[in-house]
């Protein structure tokens, strides 16, 4: 049997990963003297609560290898092979500290650590694709082969309300470079090579730059993987949630029109009036 595991940052909802059974391994966020595993003892409610009162940003950091450790042991222990699927490299070491735990398990040939090159619901959409094969009886080297093609095709945007957390965490350097200029600015942030950078820069109010952020995307989206498309945020009024999953209900493209709510490492480095829209190109 192959067991999936992935990080917290993928933000599929707790009843997807339930029903697939999921294995979660959380991160870490720290706000001030309080450090808690995301989305066990820290929620993403409470994160902008703390940062408004003590005008900061959280801090984030990746799981040790000792959590890894004690998740993998109970998969050895059931003679289970592991899939695991975490967050860009280049946003953290949550990778790197599951292939230490495959070590120190020695575990290794049982086991495959697969980069997603990506975050949020780009990361939920390759472990959707993983459920699929693992359904369908694939091994772990056959699931790793197809998702390293199917990566490269994953499509994460999203507009950023406020750059003040982006800047303040400093995970995309090109954010610095609109901070400078006005606040009135919405960038919109692309994961490439599971980087970020600044694509387009939008101005008004966040219900206009959203809808004009999916509907640039119109091309790509009418020719994107049919099965699912996620709409992603950190919190936005309900309006604008239902006038993107509208939009995109009029391209009569998609099968699946998913809305997740962003979890606490997505929330803590962009900030609440995220909103993006993932999904996968043909």
């Amino acid at each position: 049997m192959v067991r999936i595991y992935a990080d917290s940052t993928n933000d599929l909802s707790p009843e997807y990963i339930r029903e697939n059974d999921i294995r979660i391994i959380p991160l870490y966020i720290t706000m001030g003297d309080r450090t808690g595993k995301d989305g066990v003892d820290i929620s993403y409610d409470e994160i902008f609560d703390w940062a408004d009162a003590n005008k900061a940003v959280p801090t984030t950091a990746a799981f040790p290898p000792a959590d890894a450790v004690t998740a993998f042991s109970e998969a050895k222990e059931a003679g289970d092979d592991i899939v695991f699927i975490g967050i860009s490299e280049d946003f953290s070491s949550a990778c790197q500290a599951a292939r230490l735990a495959a070590q120190e398990t020695d575990y290794e040939d049982h086991t495959e650590i697969i980069d997603s090159r990506n975050l949020s619901t780009g990361i939920g959409l390759i472990i959707k694709e993983a459920v699929k094969l693992r359904d369908k009886g694939a091994d772990i080297r056959e699931i790793k082969a197809e998702l390293n093609t199917i990566i490269p095709k994953v499509r994460a945007s999203f507009v950023i309300d406020t750059l003040v957390y982006l800047h303040r965490g400093g995970r995309c350097s090109s954010v610095a470079k609109v901070f400078a200029g006005t606040l009135n600015i919405k960038p919109k942030i692309v994961v490439e090579d599971g980087k970020m950078h600044v694509d387009k820069k939008y101005r008004g109010n966040l219900h206009s730059v959203i809808m004009k952020y999916v509907k640039d995307m119109e091309a790509d989206l009418r020719t994107a993987k049919k099965d699912t498309v996620f709409i992603t945020h950190s919190g936005v009024e309900r309006a604008i949630a239902d006038d993107v999953r509208a939009y995109l209900e009029s391209l009569g493209h998609f099968d699946n029109i998913v809305e997740t709510r962003a979890g606490g490492i997505v929330s803590c480095h962009c900030g609440p009036g995220t909103l993006g829209v993932l999904f996968i190109s043909e």
